[in-house]
C-alpha cells in the first residue's frame, strides 16, 4: 500500500509564554525574534522545506499577530517599492504562504499538548501530519522536519525527533523505551511522559518535532489526563505502539530551547554567528564580555 504524502503540519501556539513576562504580556511568545525573524517563521520555513503545504495554527487569545505576520502587507510593500528597498521587499514576499494555506483553530482551555492537537482533528482528517513546537528552534543543514519526513517514507509510520540528555534531566521530557537502537533510527516499544529520574527507561527524549498518523486523534479524544493533570500527546502516541510502526530519529543538527531565557539568548548568538552579515559584529561584541 502506498503511503499518503506528508503535506500537513500542526503548530500549537496557544501558550501564554509566562517565562518571558513582561515581554509576552501583549505579544505572542512565538513572535519573539531571533536576530530578525520570529520563532514562528523559522518553524514554518522548516516545514515548507520538507514539502509541507498546509498549516494549522492552534491559537488562543492575543495570538492574531501570528496569522497577520504571514499575510500580505500591501501598504508596507508599496512603501518599500516606492523607496527602492528591494532587498526588504523580497524578504517580505519570501515569507508569504499561498492563499488558503493557513487555518487557525482556537484552544479555548489550556488542557495540554494532546488537547491542542485534538483541536486540529478536522484539519488532520485521515492524513499523516507533522507537529512543530516553535519553542524548539532547530539549526540543521537539512530541515529537521525533512529528516522526519524521510524516516516516515522509510518506515511507513510514526516518527519523532529524539536526542540524548543527561539522566538528571529526563524528568522534563517524554522518554523512549527502546526496542532496538539502529543508530539514526530507534525502534520504540514504549513512551513515558516526564518519568522520575530513577524510573526512566532511557535517556533518549522526544523534542518538539513529530510526524504522526491520524489514528492518534482517536486516543486523544478520550481526554485521559496524564502528567500534570493534562491531556498528554505522549500518552496518545504510546497507544499507537504495537499497532503501527513507531521510531525515534536522531536528527542531524542542533536544537535551541527558546522557551527558556538562556536557550533563547544562546540562539540569538548562534544564529547571528551563522550569518555573514552579522558574524563579524557579533564576534566583536562577544569579545567585550569574554
Amino acid at each position: 500500500m502506498s503511503l499518503k504524502p506528508l503535506k500537513k503540519a500542526v503548530l500549537p501556539v496557544a501558550g501564554l509564554g509566562t517565562r518571558f513576562l513582561p515581554a509576552t504580556k501583549a505579544m505572542a511568545k512565538e513572535m519573539l525574534p531571533v536576530v530578525d525573524k520570529p520563532l514562528i517563521q523559522y518553524a514554518v520555513e522548516e516545514a515548507r522545506a520538507a514539502g509541507i503545504e498546509q498549516f494549522c495554527f492552534i491559537t488562543g487569545r492575543g495570538k492574531t499577530a501570528i496569522v497577520e505576520h504571514f499575510d500580505v502587507a500591501y501598504e508596507l510593500e508599496r512603501t518599500l517599492a516606492e523607496r527602492g528597498k528591494q532587498t526588504e521587499l523580497d524578504l517580505l514576499r519570501a515569507q508569504a504562504v499561498p492563499p488558503g494555506a493557513i487555518v487557525t483553530v482556537r484552544q479555548q482551555v489550556p488542557m495540554g499538548l494532546g488537547h491542542a492537537i485534538w483541536c486540529a482533528r478536522a484539519f488532520i482528517g485521515d492524513d499523516p501530519f507533522a507537529i512543530l513546537l516553535p519553542d524548539d528552534l532547530m539549526m540543521c543543514d537539512v530541515s529537521c522536519t525533512a529528516q522526519l519526513a524521510r524516516a516516515y517514507e522509510e518506515t511507513g509510520g510514526n516518527v519523532v525527533a529524539i536526542e540524548e540528555v543527561p539522566r538528571d534531566r529526563v524528568n522534563r521530557y517524554g522518554v523512549l523505551d527502546v526496542a532496538e537502537d539502529k543508530g539514526r533510527l530507534v525502534s520504540v516499544k514504549g513512551l513515558v511522559e516526564k518519568p522520575p529520574v530513577d524510573q526512566a527507561p532511557s535517556n533518549l527524549t522526544v523534542i518538539g518535532r513529530y510526524v504522526l498518523m491520524p489514528e492518534v486523534i482517536t486516543h486523544l479524544a478520550k481526554m485521559e489526563k496524564g502528567s500534570g493533570g493534562e491531556v498528554q500527546l505522549t500518552d496518545g502516541m504510546a497507544k499507537l505502539i504495537g499497532h503501527q510502526p513507531f521510531h525515534g530519529v536522531r536528527y542531524e543538527g542542533r536544537r535551541f530551547d527558546c522557551g527558556d531565557k538562556a536557550g533563547y539568548l544562546e540562539a540569538q548568538v548562534a544564529f547571528a554567528l551563522q550569518r555573514p552579515d552579522m558574524a563579524p559584529a557579533m564576534r566583536a561584541i562577544l569579545k567585550q564580555y569574554a
